[in-house]
């Protein structure tokens, strides 16, 4: 009985020390911290900065220290809304700037200024009033790059002891007064109609170009194969007298070597005279020696017309 009684009095002491103990894993892990790829932690120790915690795993004394800040390294941007800004020339334009930044000191974010969104977007504001200032309406619409170069430089050399680093300033929207847009939008429309007749007319005289070329082209090989076909009947010609020529001259080697007698040679010579008399002529002197052989050829188609 005794033993029972002791036992049941020590049961509170027990759960007390397990409850205990739970508290302690409990703070233990609630004071275990890790860093993800590009963040940092600010860690402040009894109010005042202590550390920078950066990717990995850290163990923050409970009750002593403290994560001040959650800071991303990565490069943000920021899109402030449209700001009025007047030109040189007294001109009222709403101009909407984006910024690219970096934190590139944790430290110097979290303690250099209070609110530092805003405070850049107040800088932004200013240094565009300040450079559009200086400039008329027509540079301010075609120094985009000019400005986005000035404006970057400024802000970064501004926003440096903040910890923060402008990489890039870029004006996404310029807009001038309503009657300056339409004057604008008419003009637009007039120089893209005067490209597209200044294109049209292009098109025409390069068409008109492609059909003369066309024309010139067909002319020359119309002209070309006339030529050829000129000189292809030219040597046929030639190639048909040349051969006759040669069957002449055969016949001519032929009649020689067969040694003829001078009444052969008159009736070549009859024949002869037969063929210019299929000429155009109208009247044929005929030698005196041939007359005699036209005598001797009547005499022997009589005799042949006889048999």
């Amino acid at each position: 009985m005794m033993l029972y009684l002791v036992a049941t009095s020590r049961i509170p002491g027990y759960i007390a020390l397990a409850i205990l103990v739970v508290l302690i894993l409990i703070v233990i892990v609630s004071n275990i911290h890790v860093v993800q790829q590009s963040k940092a932690y600010v860690v402040e120790r009894l109010g005042a900065f202590h550390a920078v915690w950066g990717t990995g795993l850290h163990l923050k004394l409970p009750f002593i220290e403290r994560v001040v800040k959650k800071v991303s390294l990565k490069e943000q941007v920021a899109d402030f809304d449209p700001q009025p800004v007047i030109t040189k020339d007294n001109v009222t334009m709403q101009i909407d700037t984006v910024i690219y930044f970096q934190i590139t000191d944790p430290k110097l974010y979290t303690y250099g200024v209070e609110y530092p969104m805003n405070a850049i977007e107040n800088l932004t504001a200013t240094t565009l009033r300040n450079i559009i200032g200086d400039m008329e309406l027509d540079q301010s619409l075609t120094s985009r790059d000019v400005i986005n170069a000035k404006m970057r430089s400024i802000l970064d050399e501004a926003t440096d002891p903040w910890g923060i680093k402008v990489n890039r300033v870029e004006l996404k929207n310029i807009l001038p007064p309503r009657e300056i847009q339409n004057a604008m939008e008419k003009q637009m429309k007039a120089e893209r109609e005067r490209r597209e007749a200044i294109l049209q007319a292009e098109g025409q005289k390069q068409s008109q170009i492609l059909v003369a070329e066309g024309e010139k082209q067909s002319a020359i090989l119309k002209a070309d194969a006339a030529k050829q076909a000129r000189i292809m009947a030219a040597e046929a010609e030639a190639t048909s007298i040349m051969k006759v020529q040669q069957a002449l001259a055969d016949s001519l080697k032929l009649l020689n070597e067969a040694s003829p007698n001078d009444q052969v040679i008159k009736l070549k010579a009859l024949e002869a005279m037969q063929k210019v008399a299929d000429g155009q002529a109208t009247k044929i002197i005929i030698p005196s020696e041939l007359q005699g052989l036209a005598g001797l050829a009547a005499g022997a188609q009589a005799l042949l017309g006889d048999k």
